[in-house]
C-alpha cells in the first residue's frame, strides 16, 4: 500500500498522543464536524496502529480498527483512510474484513474509486499471497483486473490504475490486452515510468527485443535513475549483449556509487563481456570493501584464472577458502582453477570427492540443480582427459538428474559432442539421430539436435548431409539465436569447402539478425584477411568484435592478422603476443612466427612454429588441420635452413 501523508493529518496524531493512552475503546466523535470528527478518529486510529505495530497487541489493534471504521463512516471519499485500514486488515491477516469494507462502501456509493482501487489490491494480495514463486490464484487475479477495469472506464486519464492494469493482464498472460493498458496509461501521461517498463516488459515476453529496448531507451533518456537503467541492463543481459548491459549499470553507478548491488552487476555484465580487467579492477574493491564475503574474492579468483595469472588466482582462492573453505562455490572454482593449470587428474578427483560430499537422494530441487550441475562438469573433465566412456557415462547420469527437456536435450547433444571428440563419428550420428526421434515434438530441441547432426557431417566431410541438417535447423528454429546459430554453421561448413561468396552471405545473414555476434564478426574479418582481400573491411570486422570482447584472444589473433597484412608489423607483434598470452593456441604461434620472421627473429619464429606443431600434435585428430600443419612445418624447414645458412656464412 502507498503511505503518503497529508502534513497536517501527521501533526494531528502526534497532538492527540498526550491523551490517547487512557481513550476508551469507543468514544463519541468529539465534533459535530463530519470532517472534523473523521480528522479526530483517523488521528487516533494511525496511533493505535503505531502501538500495535511497537507492541503487537491485539487490543491496539482492535482499537485502531475502530477508529479508523469510524472515520471512514464520517467521511467515506477520504481514500487515506481507506488505505490505511486496508494495510491494518492485511497486516494482521483479516482480508475477510478488508473485502467487506471495500464493497460496503461500493454498495453505499458505487463511484467511491479509492474503494474500488482498494479492493482490487486486496484481490491481488489474495491472488499471490505475497509469496515468492507462489502459484497465482486466476480467480483473485481476475476479480482485480475486473476491479481496474472499472477504475479505468470511470477515470480513463488515471495513468497509474492502467499501469496496474497493464501488469495484471501481464500476470494473466494476455499480453494483448496488457499492450493496451499500458498504452493507455501512456496516452494519459506519456512519461509514464511505470508503464514505459511495463510495456517493454511485454515486448521483451513477446521476443520482441527491439521494441523493448526502444521503449527503456526512451525511459532512461528521460529519466536516468537506478531503477530505470537497472531494467534497461537486464534487457540487454536476455540478449547476451553483455557490453551495452554494462554501459547501462556504468550510468546507474555515476548516479549511486556507493551501491553495492550496482557494483556487483557492473563488474558481472563486464565478466560476460569479455572486459576481464575492468570487472577485476571492481571485483578487487568489492573483496577490500567487504572483507567477510567470499563471493568477491571468488571472482577475483576466477578472473585471474582466466586470464592466466595462476598464482594470483590461487592467493584469491586461498583467501576465500579461509572464509567459507567448504562451500560448494569455493570448492567448484578449486576445481577450475586445477583444470586450467592442466592438472585434470586433479581437478577430476576434487570434483569426484566434491560430489560425494553431497547428498545422493532425497535431495530438493535446488540440491538437484547444483549436483546437476556439477555431475555436468566432471562429464567435460572426463571428456577433456579423453576418458571418453566415462564422460558419456557421466552425461547420461546428468539426463537422470536433469529431468526438465532443456536438460535431457543438453545431456544428447553433450553425447554427441563426446562422440565427436573420441572421433566416433558413428555413434555421434547414432545419438544425434536418436535425440532427433526422441524429441520430435519440441522444436527447440530438433533444433539443436539437427545442429549436433550438421557438426557430426562437418567433422566427416560429408558436406551434403550437413547442409540438409542445417536447413532442417533452420525449419526448427524458433528464435533469433537459433537461426544465428544456423547461419553461423553454414558460414563456416561453407568457407571450409572453400566456398568464400556463399559463406560470406551466410556471415551477412548472421549479422543482420544480431550486428552484435562477435563470433561472426570476427569469422567474416579473418575469412577476409586470410584470403588477403578487402584488409580494411576485415579491419572493421574484427576491430568491432574487439571492442565487443577485448580480452578475447581469438580475436586479438585476427586483428593482429590483419596488421601483419597490412604490414604493420610492430601492431602485429604486440596483438599476438597479448593474443598468446590469453589462448596458447597452435594458429596464433604460427602467426606470430610468421611476425618474427618478417621482423628478422628468425629463431624466435622457429621456436613459435616449433611449440605451434607440438600444440598441433596434442589437439584432438579432428581438430588439427593437415594442411595448416603442413604449412607450418613448411616454414619451420625453411627457417632453420636460412638459420643454418646464416650461421655457416659467420
Amino acid at each position: 500500500m502507498i503511505r503518503s501523508v497529508n502534513v497536517l493529518f501527521l501533526a494531528g496524531s502526534l497532538a492527540c498522543a498526550s491523551f490517547a493512552q487512557s481513550a476508551p475503546a469507543a468514544p463519541p466523535t468529539p465534533a459535530s464536524d463530519d470532517k472534523a470528527g473523521a480528522y479526530y478518529n483517523f488521528a487516533m486510529g494511525r496511533l493505535y496502529a503505531e502501538l500495535a505495530a511497537a507492541e503487537g497487541s491485539r487490543e491496539d489493534v482492535t482499537k485502531a480498527i475502530h477508529y479508523y471504521q469510524e472515520a471512514i463512516k464520517l467521511d467515506p471519499t477520504a481514500g487515506l483512510i481507506l488505505e490505511e485500514l486496508t494495510d491494518l486488515y492485511i497486516k494482521t491477516n483479516r482480508l475477510a474484513d478488508a473485502v467487506d469494507q471495500a464493497e460496503g462502501l461500493l454498495k453505499l456509493d458505487p463511484a467511491n474509486l479509492d474503494a474500488r482501487r482498494t479492493l482490487a489490491q486486496i484481490y491481488v494480495h489474495l491472488a499471490t499471497g505475497d509469496t515468492p514463486n507462489a502459484k497465482m490464484d486466476e480467480n483473485y487475479l481476475h476479480k482485480a483486473i475486473d476491479q481496474y477495469r472499472k477504475v479505468t472506464e470511470q477515470a480513463p486519464k488515471d495513468a497509474e490504475s492502467w499501469s496496474y492494469l497493464g501488469r495484471l493482464y501481464r500476470a494473466s498472460s494476455d499480453s494483448v490486452a496488457a499492450e493496451k493498458a499500458f498504452n493507455s496509461a501512456l496516452q494519459a501521461e506519456p512519461d509514464n515510468e511505470d508503464a514505459l517498463m511495463g510495456l517493454a516488459a511485454v515486448y521483451a515476453d513477446t521476443g520482441d527485443s527491439a521494441k523493448a529496448l526502444e521503449k527503456l531507451k526512451t525511459l532512461t533518456d528521460k529519466s536516468p535513475n537506478e531503477r530505470t537503467l537497472g531494467v534497461l541492463a537486464q534487457q540487454y543481459e536476455s540478449m547476451k549483449d553483455f557490453k551495452s548491459a554494462a554501459e547501462a549499470l556504468q550510468r546507474a553507478v555515476a548516479l549511486d556509487p556507493d551501491d553495492e548491488g550496482l557494483q556487483k552487476g557492473l563488474a558481472e555484465d563486464l565478466l560476460e563481456g569479455g572486459q576481464f580487467d575492468d570487472s577485476l579492477k571492481i571485483y578487487k574493491q568489492l573483496a577490500t570493501d567487504n572483507p567477510r564475503e567470499p563471493l568477491y574474492r571468488l571472482r577475483v579468483a576466477l578472473l585471474y584464472r582466466v586470464k592466466h595469472d595462476y598464482p594470483a588466482a590461487e592467493k584469491a582462492l586461498a583467501a576465500a577458502q579461509l572464509l567459507d573453505a567448504d562451500s560448494v562455490g569455493v570448492r567448484e572454482e578449486h576445481v577450475f582453477l586445477l583444470d586450467a593449470e592442466g592438472k585434470t587428474g586433479e581437478a577430476i578427483a576434487a570434483m569426484k570427492s566434491l560430489l560425494d560430499a553431497l547428498p545422493h537422494r532425497n535431495y530438493n530441487a535446488d540440491d538437484a540443480r547444483v549436483r546437476a550441475r556439477l555431475v555436468r562438469h566432471l562429464a567435460i573433465l572426463y571428456r577433456d582427459a579423453k576418458q571418453y566412456p566415462a564422460a558419456i557415462d557421466a552425461f547420461r547420469q546428468y539426463a537422470t538428474i536433469e529431468t526438465d527437456d532443456d536438460g535431457q536435450v543438453e545431456a544428447a547433444a553433450q553425447i554427441v559432442d563426446t562422440d565427436l571428440a573420441a572421433g566416433d563419428l558413428a555413434a555421434a550420428e547414432r545419438e544425434a539421430q536418436a535425440g532427433t526421434k526422441k524429441f520430435a515434438d519440441n522444436r527447440g530441441a530438433s533444433c539443436e539436435l539437427q545442429l549436433a547432426l550438421a557438426e557430426v557431417y562437418e567433422q566427416s566431410k560429408h558436406w551434403n548431409e550437413m547442409m540438409k541438417a542445417l536447413d532442417r535447423a533452420d525449419q526448427f528454429a524458433s528464435t533469433g539465436r537459433e537461426k544465428e546459430q544456423a547461419y553461423f554453421m553454414r558460414g563456416a561448413g561453407l568457407e571450409r569447402q572453400k566456398q568464400f561468396d556463399q559463406s560470406e552471405a551466410a556471415f551477412r545473414k548472421v549479422l543482420e539478425l544480431n550486428p552484435k555476434n562477435a563470433g561472426a564478426l570476427n569469422y567474416l574479418g579473418y575469412m577476409l584477411a586470410d584470403r588477403n582481400v578487402r584488409l580494411e573491411e576485415a579491419y572493421d570486422l574484427i576491430k568491432r568484435a574487439v571492442d565487443l570482447e577485448p580480452d578475447n584472444g581469438a580475436y586479438l589473433d585476427s586483428l593482429g592478422w590483419v596488421y601483419f597484412r597490412q604490414g604493420k608489423l610492430d601492431d602485429a607483434r604486440g596483438l599476438l603476443e597479448r593474443a598468446l598470452e590469453r589462448m596458447p593456441d597452435p594458429t596464433v604461434r604460427d602467426h606470430l612466427g610468421d611476425v618474427y620472421l618478417k621482423l628478422g627473429k628468425t629463431k624466435e619464429a622457429i621456436a613459435q612454429w616449433q611449440d605451434s606443431l607440438r600444440e598441433f600434435q596434442k589437439a584432438a585428430q579432428q581438430e588439427a588441420d593437415p594442411e595448416e600443419m603442413a604449412s607450418v612445418n613448411r616454414k619451420l624447414d625453411e627457417a632453420q635452413a636460412k638459420l643454418a645458412a646464416e650461421t655457416h656464412a659467420k
